[in-house]
């Protein structure tokens, strides 16, 4: 569609979407850690929906997520979702201190003798008990696997881009924003 707009060949057009997600993974490599209220939560992405669904199916990928309450979020794909995995990820990317609210995956136990302050929700009893859920993390990733879901089909190798954008349309959300950090650093690969 964006190749007819511009009077473009479809693979010049790829090609142009393709570089414009690696310069937005380069930029978004250089993120400072979290503070304050944080929800951590990890989603799989992709695979074919017959048999066994979310951890363990075969063919998804398995991707961890932080979101700041009233701020922004943070997406990484791992290979599993085992605490030898997340606990660096949380260590790195959160402030020590922080409230981290969590579902109830074992891998997270270890927040609870961390330097977090760490609530948990199990979904199998409720979703929201006051303060302690993480609808917000898993509401990005709702609205990453719709806006990834029109691609049909995404080469494992690409998806990161593809997710790093995602986080980018969440974590800037103004159109005329997106814009303009797009000419900035298209400004920048140019020079």
């Amino acid at each position: 569609m964006a190749a007819e707009l511009v009077g473009l060949h479809r693979n010049t057009a790829r090609l142009f979407f393709h570089r414009l997600r690696q310069i937005l993974t380069q930029h978004l490599a250089d993120v400072s850690p979290f503070v304050g209220p944080i929800e951590v939560d990890e989603s799989y992405f992709g695979g074919r929906r017959k048999g066994k669904r979310g951890r363990g199916a075969a063919g998804k990928v398995p991707v961890f997520g932080l979101l700041q309450r009233g701020g922004r979020v943070y997406t990484q794909v791992i290979p599993h979702a085992k605490r030898k995995t997340l606990m660096p990820i949380i260590e790195e990317m959160i402030v020590p201190d922080s409230i981290v609210y969590s579902d109830a995956l074992p891998s997270y136990n270890a927040l609870d003798v961390a330097a977090f302050h760490h609530f948990r929700v199990n979904h199998s009893k409720s979703f929201v008990k006051g303060q302690t859920h993480i609808n917000g993390i898993e509401n990005f990733g709702n609205q990453a696997k719709r806006h990834l879901r029109k691609y049909n089909g995404i080469p494992h190798h690409h998806f990161e881009l593809f997710l790093k954008e995602c986080e980018w349309r969440f974590n800037t959300q103004s159109p005329q924003k997106m814009l303009k950090e797009l000419k900035v650093w298209l400004k920048e690969e140019s020079t």
